[in-house]
């Protein structure tokens, strides 16, 4: 038996972590977040993951796209032609803050037992906490792989500036996808942008990759009691509701009037229902709080003064007009009372109102097909 050299062992352990970490990479480009416990050994979640307090709300934000959409019930779901699937895409509002899942959007339309082209509607909430186009156009485009009859996009004003596209750290964090959305749709945006997380060469590596690693392992686990309790986030009872005394501040962004559509990502707009291609859109202006307190005549809430909002509204509903768009202005269909701790979180029953106008929108659009 020949002795073993330290030169040579240390020269075969530095071989074996380089293919180590060759394999990492390999396994990671083809998607490492595909490997899921969720759908098999663990109910799907109704919502996609985020939050800030994992141990009591067994929910956390990650920014793995595979992770995150092979941990929706969506995925397990197979589509069948007795269902009517949509896709519900948006911001916190549709996510659903402070609300359970059955009392989001999606839940609404799932449980109002519409029929659509004699189908059942079955709906999926792809809604995520952050205002940006440029984030629903990555869901977008991601989503489209599960085959929806129809997706229904809610935004708002404060989705459109350019200077807050990049910014949502599920943007910031799948850089790679965002510059070829850049590319693919010749968009307004810096692909070299700042915000735009670079991958180091370390950042490649097993030790870099260690805090990806946990968080997948992390979301499985979470997941157990998720499948366990139904709770996705936390539900207090004495946040801090959405202001109605308002600043007498007349800027949207920076800006004064008049409306400087050239700020404003209208492109990404576009390219949101081009991706989509045969799939049905239907755009929909998302309501907001319309507030009856102080400086309410320069100001309907925290997020917009009147000029800037009513501008918006006008050169939306006009874009949509010769676009040909399937388009909904709801902006001021709930009561300042049925909002929650923003002006554009709903309250169930202000959800409830929501869901019973785009529900019957998405029959209507079923018959004039």
């Amino acid at each position: 038996m020949h002795p073993v050299r330290p030169v040579n062992l240390i020269l075969k352990a530095l071989l074996l972590f380089l293919i180590l970490n060759l394999l990492l990479s390999a396994i990671s480009t083809s998607g490492l977040g595909n490997i899921s416990a969720y759908n098999f050994l663990i109910p799907g979640r109704e919502r996609l993951s985020f939050g800030e307090s994992p141990r009591e709300a067994y929910n956390f934000s990650l920014y793995d796209l595979n992770a995150m959409f092979k941990s929706l019930a969506l995925a397990g779901k197979e589509k069948t032609r007795e269902k009517y699937r949509v896709l519900v895409i948006g911001d916190s509002s549709v996510w659903g803050t402070l609300l359970r899942p059955e009392e989001t959007l999606a839940g609404r339309l799932n449980s109002a037992n519409l029929k659509v082209c004699g189908k059942q509607i079955e709906a999926f909430n792809l809604g995520y906490p952050t205002i940006s186009l440029m984030k629903d156009l990555l869901l977008i485009d991601r989503a489209k792989q599960y085959l929806p009859d129809q997706i229904i996009w809610l935004t708002t004003l404060e989705a459109f500036p350019k200077d807050k596209q990049l910014n949502s750290p599920l943007v910031a964090n799948n850089a790679e996808t965002v510059r070829e959305l850049i590319s693919r749709f010749e968009l307004s945006l810096d692909p070299k942008d700042s915000n735009l997380v670079e991958e180091s060469f370390f950042d490649k590596t097993i030790l870099g990759k260690r805090r990806q690693l946990m968080d997948l392992v992390r979301l499985q686990l979470y997941g157990v009691m998720w499948g366990a309790t139904g709770i996705d986030q936390l539900y207090p009872t004495d946040y801090q509701p959405a202001a109605i005394d308002l600043e007498p501040d007349e800027k949207f962004n920076g800006m004064v009037a008049p409306l400087d559509t050239s700020s404003l990502s209208l492109d990404i707009l576009k390219a949101g229902i081009s991706d989509a291609g045969e799939i049905p859109v239907m755009l929909i202006n998302e309501p907001i709080l319309i507030s009856p307190g102080k400086n309410r005549d320069i100001r309907y809430n925290f997020f917009y003064p009147r000029w800037a909002y009513d501008q918006y509204r006008e050169m939306l509903g006009g874009l949509a007009r010769e676009s040909g768009w399937d388009y909904l202005d709801l902006w001021n269909l709930v009561p300042a009372t049925k909002f929650t701790n923003s002006a554009i979180h709903l309250a169930p029953v202000g959800e409830t109102l929501l869901a019973e106008e785009i529900g019957k929108a998405i029959v209507q659009s079923c018959r004039l097909k």
